[in-house]
């Protein structure tokens, strides 16, 4: 390898690193507003999953994805992994009465 391409590997990964960096902060501040949503649901006798909802922000980040050139297939997934993790602390929140 040579020291050119060493030195853009290096660049790229550190923007990689950067962007994972910004993806965990993005992430824990989504949890701390679905939180408070987990919350208020509990409070309100609300089920924990609203599965309208799911399927306009799936849509909704399919089309986003498809813009930007990313896999609507992957983004779908990844946003499923979310709503899964968001409904089983909301079902936490129900079962504990906060």
């Amino acid at each position: 390898m040579t020291d050119d391409a060493r030195a853009e590997l290096l660049a790229l990964r550190a923007s990689i690193d950067n962007l994972d960096a910004a993806l965990v902060h993005l992430l824990a501040e989504r949890f701390k507003c679905t939180e408070q949503v987990g919350r208020l649901k509990a409070r309100a006798g609300m089920p924990p999953a609203d599965p309208d909802r799911e399927a306009v922000q799936i849509e909704r980040l399919r089309s986003m994805a498809e813009t930007s050139g990313l896999d609507p297939h992957f983004a779908e997934q990844i946003l499923n992994v979310i709503i899964a993790e968001v409904i089983r602390n909301h079902q936490q929140f129900t079962s504990s009465g906060d």
